[in-house]
C-alpha cells in the first residue's frame, strides 16, 4: 500500500504495511469478481435473451456434459481465495495480539473522557502517550466505565477496551512524530472529546524527556503502600500462609482451587480476587477475605497488581540477598 496515499492514514507502525496488504488482496478481490459478475450478467442478458414468445430455454446438462465441470472451477477458484485471505488474516491478528518477549508494559485506563496512561516506571499521563521509535510497547488496557476502543489509525490499532477485563495489544512504531488517538467506540455524550496523541521520539530524546519530568513513587512503590494501607499484609504475610496464601513468587503459577480446578494466576487473575475474592478460592482456604470493589480506582488496582507481581518467591529473594 502506497504510504503517501491521501486514502489513508501513514503507516507508522511495523504492522501497518501488513494490515493495509490484507486490506488491499480483499479489497481488489472484492472489485475484480463484483466487475466480472455484473459485465457476465450484461453479456449473458444480451447473448441469452429470450428472442420469440415460444422459445423456452434448455437443460445445459444436457446438452453440456462439461457444465460440472465448470461449476467446480467457478466454486473452488473463490474457496481458495478465501482459504488464503483466512489464512493471512489469521496471521495478522495472532502477529497483533501476541507481543514480543521484552516488549515495555504501559497500562491504559479508558473512563469518560479520557485516557489514563502509566509507564513502565510508574509516570501517568492524561490523553498522550510518549514512547521511543524501534522500541515494541505493549499495551494493557482496562475501562473504568463503559466500553472504549483505543483507536490510533496510523498505527492501525482498533481495540476494544473492556470493563472488569484487561485487553493486551502491542506496537512498534517505525517513525516518529505525533500520531491521533481516538475513543473508536460511542461511549457517551462527550465521546468526541476523548482524544489525544501517541508521540514518538528518538530513543535519546524520550529518555531525556523522562529524565525531565516530575516523578513520584513508582508503580511498585504505590501498590506497595495500598497494600499496607489496606491491610493486606496482615493476611498475606511472606513468612506464614496461616490465614492466606503467601504471594510471594504466585504470579505465572496454577492456584489449585476449592473446586477441584485450576487457575493461571496473572494480571486478571489477581485483579478478580481483589474485587470479587470468592470467586476462586485457594484450595485450604476459607472465603473470609472482604470484597474492594468500590474501594479502589481501577488505577490503584493496577498497582496493586503491579505490586504482587514483583514479589519474589522467598528463596529466590534469600539466593539474591546471599550473593
Amino acid at each position: 500500500m502506497i504510504p503517501s496515499s491521501p486514502l489513508l492514514p501513514d503507516q507508522a507502525s511495523d504492522v501497518a504495511r501488513s494490515v493495509d496488504h490484507l486490506m488491499l488482496f480483499a479489497l481488489s478481490g472484492l472489485v475484480f469478481f463484483s466487475a466480472l459478475i455484473a459485465i457476465l450478467v450484461l453479456v449473458f442478458m444480451v447473448k441469452y435473451r429470450r428472442r420469440s414468445d415460444d422459445e423456452v430455454g434448455i437443460d445445459i446438462y444436457e446438452t453440456n456434459p462439461k457444465s460440472h465441470v465448470l461449476e467446480l472451477v467457478w466454486s473452488v477458484i473463490p474457496l481458495t481465495l478465501l482459504l488464503v485471505l483466512f489464512g493471512w488474516g489469521t496471521k495478522v491478528f495472532f502477529d497483533q495480539n501476541r507481543p514480543p518477549a521484552g516488549a515495555e508494559q504501559y497500562w491504559v485506563t479508558g473512563r469518560q473522557w479520557m485516557w489514563k496512561i502509566q509507564h513502565p516506571d510508574g509516570r501517568r499521563e492524561i490523553n498522550e502517550l510518549h514512547v521511543p521509535v524501534g522500541r515494541a510497547v505493549q499495551l494493557r488496557m482496562i475501562s473504568e466505565d463503559v466500553i472504549h476502543d483505543f483507536f490510533v489509525p496510523a498505527f492501525r490499532i482498533h481495540v476494544d477496551v473492556l470493563p472488569s477485563r484487561y485487553t493486551t495489544y502491542w506496537f512498534k512504531a517505525n517513525r516518529t512524530g505525533s500520531f491521533h488517538l481516538f475513543c473508536g467506540q460511542y461511549c457517551g455524550t462527550e465521546h468526541s472529546k476523548m482524544v489525544g496523541h501517541v508521540i514518538v521520539m528518538e530513543p535519546r530524546a524520550y529518555e531525556a524527556w523522562l529524565a525531565g519530568e516530575k516523578t513520584g513513587p513508582s508503580a511498585i512503590a504505590s501498590g506497595e503502600e495500598l497494600f499496607v494501607a489496606k491491610s493486606c499484609n496482615t493476611c498475606h504475610r511472606p513468612d506464614s500462609s496461616a490465614r492466606a496464601p503467601i504471594l510471594n513468587g504466585v504470579f505465572g503459577t496454577q492456584a489449585s482451587l476449592n473446586d477441584g480446578t485450576k487457575a493461571l494466576v496473572n494480571e486478571d487473575y489477581i485483579r478478580e480476587s481483589i474485587l470479587n475474592p470468592a470467586a476462586k478460592v485457594v484450595t485450604g482456604y476459607q472465603p473470609i477475605m472482604p470484597t474492594f470493589k468500590g474501594q479502589v480506582s481501577e488505577e490503584e488496582l493496577i498497582q496493586l497488581v503491579n505490586y504482587v507481581k514483583s514479589l519474589k518467591a522467598a528463596s529466590a529473594t534469600t539466593a539474591e540477598a546471599g550473593k
